[in-house]
């Protein structure tokens, strides 16, 4: 699983963003440990069910959601506009238990893209995800963290979790012109909180 995480993260890192604003603590080569605890009591994980929207007022997020898988490189898809929020299909999804992971673009074609703000979303804010079966996930965002991207916290990401966890994804920082992308990721870390 960390294998074929690391080729998603590399095809996420292309995603565009908005130069984020985060602690520079943020980019060490050590990566401190992501808060478990939340605000709300924790829920328990829910059955499958495929994501179909994504939202949080905190930040004006409201986004259908698509599937993403990985390309025949190994690398995971990327929405294919900036219109969408993708879902890694190859991990839980939103709800269940483990790290579901989304992942959009911040701009596209010279307008915002889903995760515009997703550096701007703090401890405590919401975000709801609806699913196929008609039920909703409410997670509670624990940290926002922004990541050198040859210093990314693959296992911290992806790695197994003893709750239904959110990630999403983005790039921040400083961007390069020359190899068209953004220095960092930002990761937005949130828990299950209710159903």
């Amino acid at each position: 699983m960390v294998g074929r995480a690391w080729c998603a993260l590399v095809a996420v890192s292309v995603l565009l963003v908005v130069p984020a604003v985060l602690p520079p603590e943020a980019l060490g080569g050590t990566v401190g440990p992501v808060p478990t605890a939340t605000a709300r009591p924790a829920a328990a994980p829910m059955a499958a069910s495929a994501p179909v929207r994504v939202r949080s007022a905190a930040i004006g997020l409201d986004s259908a959601m698509i599937p993403l898988g990985l390309d025949p490189a190994g690398a995971l898809e990327v929405p294919p506009d900036g219109d969408a929020t993708g879902w890694y299909t190859g991990g839980p999804a939103p709800g269940e238990l483990g790290p579901a992971v989304l992942a959009a673009h911040v701009d596209w074609d010279h307008r915002l893209g889903p995760f515009a703000h997703l550096r701007a979303l703090a401890p405590g804010d919401l975000v709801e995800v609806d699913r196929a079966d008609g039920s909703r996930a409410t997670f509670e965002v624990q940290a926002v963290r922004r990541y050198a991207k040859d210093r990314f916290p693959t296992d911290v990401v992806y790695g197994d979790l003893p709750r239904a966890g959110l990630r999403l994804v983005t790039c921040g920082g400083a961007f390069d012109r020359g190899a068209r992308s953004y220095d960092d990721n930002v990761v937005a870390f949130a828990a299950l909180v209710d159903t």
